[in-house]
């Protein structure tokens, strides 16, 4: 399948097509994907998965799943999706909201629909379920679709989530990830299967024909409820039951397996065996020659351009606060960022940030409980949420730390937009403690399943923490830290309500202040004429008063951890502050960390050593320089290979055209694709980084002439990390105490996470 987007020469592609395909002839191939045969009644299956030495029986986890009609339809695709929507996306929707408050579990697994197949599924159930109440979920589930279908869903429901549908069709936003490569992705889920590969890209007549169905018949949705889910008898509930013992039991019987293996082998067998791993070997540790290199095809220096492309900022000031402008072209979206400094704040109420910005959008306000304003969010804008920026700053000792309340909506629905902002930062409903538990525990089970998937993250959010104020405040309100934290809330929140209560209402009332606001809007100038007076009217009706900076004195943690998880593989980390290791900051750093990820950390960290990624990240603004792995079987061989990654450059012979493509790779980084909203966000970031235009060129100007000199400066200041490096490791307790006995008893400071 060959597919092209853009506004480039038609003429051009079909001569691409010819070149590529002229010395093929055309076969027939059957690559029919075959249905799957439908069950004649539901099925339920009980998995044990692995828990360490936990033996806390709460831990299963239960999952109600449907298989569910083609995606070749798209009406009906596309109504599945916002039913999905409507039925567990949301705090507002009716199924989430069931399988929370029956207090069977911690939070909700399964992420509703998954269109991406042939044949789509609907996936739905808890975490963190006690064993003894495991057979109550499905039948709850099943209760609530059932009332659902006799009661009738919300009308105010619908309307929301047809409006964010809608919203986020026509607004396209895909983040950094490429339009065109978004659009042949959806496409593929037809296309795949001998399908119309453009029927999924169109959403206009399917919404008229959702919306049509809807003015025909109020119960369009219930019907596809009792149809596709009540119905449907194609049904799998799976259970997975906690198990401390899996894992050894696993790993007993594979020892077991291979050595029945090895024994029927002939010793012709095992050499050649022997043989074959040393020509595995040899291939990974072969580069590819340069004539096979030269065939790809690539771009040259002269295909980049050579200067920076500003973004538009314009700096005022109403009521207090600070006001940046991005004039940007949005098609008539306002994207809107209310921040509010972090600064202000005790270090000790840091911990509470990301749950108090959940509040504003989560637990409703004097006048509407959260459903009903979840459901005007949906109605009235194209989405609200909460997010935290932190950041060091270059040649500073305090960084930036700020708490953004976002949102999006059209220009016609702007009123309502600062409406809510306003509802929800002068009146949120903080004393409810029933909803606020909930939120804890959901927090907390979604920080304890994200550990393992990103456990690199983890892992280099703890390193970082150990060099500078502001990653240390990022680990107390996302990382580990943030995690213990969660723990003990829960336990507050039954046991010492009004102190909970008393922090939260801290956290508000010292943030909410126009003297410590910033207000980030990108909108083109028409519209801003026009959004601008209601800004400032929204701004007038906030607090004010002198705000005051609090200074933050951040906890050290043992330089050497290790981190223990019920899991197979590690997460390893080295890292240092490279500034105080003598670096002067050079472009040049962005082609080297660049050509190291894709050269001696792929091969050596995943190629060779079997980690499923090995990787390098430099923050520039702090120093920070952490080498990283990803799901890895090992750890010390791990941190063998970070340590000779500077000899490594030392010895480098580099070929100019090896240097141009990294070059260009490190370009790239900078020239990231970008939507509006992102553009503004950055350029709101370099402003409050003092990232000025000037210094952007120059640090492109050091890329663009980086020379093998420059990695042989790097490789010296790498060396140095050898021995000052601090490592962290998230992993394996057996290869944990195997790595500590090996480097003589308590190198690693062991601490069980989960």
């Amino acid at each position: 399948r060959i597919f092209f987007y853009g506004d480039d020469d038609p003429d051009k592609r079909f001569d691409l097509i010819q070149d590529y395909l002229k010395d093929f002839n055309a076969i027939n191939v059957n690559s029919a994907v075959a249905l799957q045969p439908p069950f004649d009644e539901p099925k339920h299956i009980t998995i044990p998965y692995d828990t360490g030495d936990d033996e806390s029986p709460k831990k299963a986890y239960i999952t109600v799943n449907w298989l569910m009609p083609e995606t070749t339809d798209t009406t009906l695709t596309l109504s599945l999706s916002i039913l999905s929507y409507m039925l567990v996306s949301t705090p507002a929707s009716p199924l989430r909201k069931a399988l929370i408050d029956s207090g069977l579990g911690e939070d909700t697994v399964g992420g509703g629909l998954e269109g991406q197949l042939r044949q789509m599924m609907f996936s739905t159930g808890l975490k963190g379920v006690a064993l003894d109440q495991a057979d109550q979920v499905e039948p709850l589930i099943l209760d609530t679709l059932s009332k659902l279908v006799a009661g009738g869903i919300d009308p105010d429901l619908i309307e929301a989530a047809f409006n964010t549908f809608e919203f986020r069709l026509r607004e396209n936003n895909t983040g950094s990830f490429p339009r065109g490569i978004s659009l042949m992705l959806r496409s593929l889920s037809t296309w795949l299967y001998d399908s119309d590969p453009i029927g999924p890209l169109k959403f206009e007549t399917p919404l008229a024909a959702i919306r049509a169905h809807l003015d025909a018949d109020d119960h369009y949705f219930e019907k596809l409820i009792d149809q596709h889910l009540l119905q449907n008898q194609h049904r799998v509930t799976l259970t997975l039951e906690p198990d401390a013992t899996l894992r050894q039991r696993q790993e007993a019987a594979e020892t077991e397996r291979l050595a029945q293996a090895k024994a029927a082998m002939s010793q012709a067998d095992i050499e050649t065996v022997l043989k074959d791993t040393a020509k595995l070997k040899l291939m990974q540790e072969t580069p590819d020659p340069p004539e096979a290199l030269a065939k790809i095809p690539s771009l040259t220096l002269a295909d980049i351009d050579k200067v920076e492309k500003p973004i538009p900022i314009d700096i005022s000031e109403s009521y207090g606060a600070k006001i940046l402008h991005h004039d940007l072209f949005t098609n008539g979206i306002v994207y809107l960022n209310v921040g509010f400094n972090l600064h202000t704040l005790p270090q000790e109420l840091l911990p509470y940030v990301s749950l108090f910005g959940q509040t504003l959008t989560k637990i409703g306000t004097e006048s509407e409980d959260f459903v009903k304003l979840s459901q005007r969010i949906g109605r009235k804008t194209g989405g609200i949420w909460t997010s935290a920026l932190t950041s060091a700053v270059k040649d500073k000792t305090e960084g930036i730390a700020w708490l953004f309340l976002r949102g999006k909506a059209t220009m016609g629905q702007t009123d309502d937009l600062l409406d809510l902002l306003r509802d929800m930062l002068l009146t949120v409903n903080l004393d409810n403690r029933e909803r606020f538990r909930q939120m804890v525990l959901e927090e907390k089970a979604g920080e304890e399943a994200g550990l393992i998937p990103g456990g690199h993250g983890v892992v280099d959010t703890r390193l970082r923490a150990k060099f500078n104020e502001a990653d240390w405040a990022d680990e107390q309100m996302h990382g580990l830290n943030y995690l213990f934290f969660l723990r003990q809330l829960a336990e507050d929140v039954d046991n010492d309500w009004p102190k909970v209560l008393a922090n939260l209402k801290d956290v508000r009332r010292t943030l909410l202040n126009r003297d410590s606001m910033l207000v980030d809007v990108t909108l083109d100038a028409d519209n801003w004429g026009q959004f601008q007076p209601k800004l400032h009217n929204f701004l007038s009706t906030l607090p004010f008063r002198p705000a005051s900076l609090a200074f933050w004195t951040p906890h050290s943690t043992p330089n050497f951890e290790g981190l223990t998880i019920p899991a197979k593989v590690n997460y390893v980390g080295k890292g240092a502050n490279l500034y105080d290791l003598g670096y002067h900051l050079h472009g040049s750093h962005l082609v080297i960390t660049n050509f190291l990820r894709t050269t001696w950390l792929w091969e050596r960290v995943r190629v060779q050593g079997g980690a499923y990624g090995g990787f390098c990240r430099f923050d520039s603004h702090s120093g920070v320089f952490n080498y990283l792995s990803y799901r890895d079987p090992n750890l010390l061989k791990t941190l063998d290979n970070y340590d000779a990654a500077s000899q490594f450059l030392r010895q480098l012979d580099l070929s100019q055209d090896e240097l141009t493509k990294s070059i260009i790779g490190a370009i790239g980084q900078i020239d990231a694709y970008q939507l509006p909203d992102a553009k503004g966000y950055t350029a709101m970031m370099r402003h409050l980084l003092g990232i000025t235009d000037d210094i952007r060129q120059q640090r492109r100007d050091e890329v663009l002439s980086t020379t093998t000199a420059n990695f042989k400066q790097f490789a010296d200041i790498l060396s140095q990390l050898n021995e000052h490096g601090r490592v962290v490791v998230l992993g394996s307790q057996e290869d944990i105490n195997s790595a500590n006995q090996r480097r003589g008893g308590d190198w690693l400071t062991i601490q069980k996470v989960l």
